[in-house]
């Protein structure tokens, strides 16, 4: 085997040690959500319990949902996107710079990848999130997006 297969190799068990103490850290918070990016699917844990399993659309082809463990960083119930044609995005929690979970009104799509890389719910859905977090704080949630 070349140096290429061995730096590939090892590259893997760096991202599957990282992918486990992420899931770790994400066992301690109150509210944690998962998104799954093959089956396009977000499940929600509440104080230990599974709760909420919802459809959802994150990023199309040509675009990015990026992968990885993370807090709320910002919270609107009404946000309107700056980037993509004041497009509304209720219930909008930020997890990294621009990208957000948030309700969204294509609901025919969710299931689907569609997005420009946020994680779109259903608007019900979004809210029940959104109060959720409210409730536990940004600081005892975590978003955890996975393939």
């Amino acid at each position: 085997m070349g140096h290429g297969a061995s730096l590939l190799r090892l590259i893997r068990r760096a991202a599957v040690a990282l992918a486990v103490s992420g899931v770790a850290g994400a066992a301690e918070a109150a509210v944690v959500a998962r998104v799954d990016l093959s089956s396009q699917r977000m499940t929600v844990t509440v104080n230990g319990v599974p709760s909420y399993s919802w459809p959802v659309s994150t990023a199309r082809r040509g675009y990015v949902t990026p992968t990885g463990t993370y807090r709320p960083q910002r919270m609107y119930r009404s946000y309107f996107s700056r980037k993509y044609y004041n497009s509304p995005m209720p219930y909008s929690i930020f997890f990294r710079g621009g990208y957000a979970i948030h309700g969204s009104t294509a609901i025919s799509q969710l299931g689907s990848p569609a997005s420009h890389g946020c994680i779109r719910l259903h608007p019900g859905n979004a809210a029940t999130l959104y109060a959720l977090v409210q409730a536990h704080g940004p600081g005892d949630t975590v978003i955890l997006i996975t393939y």
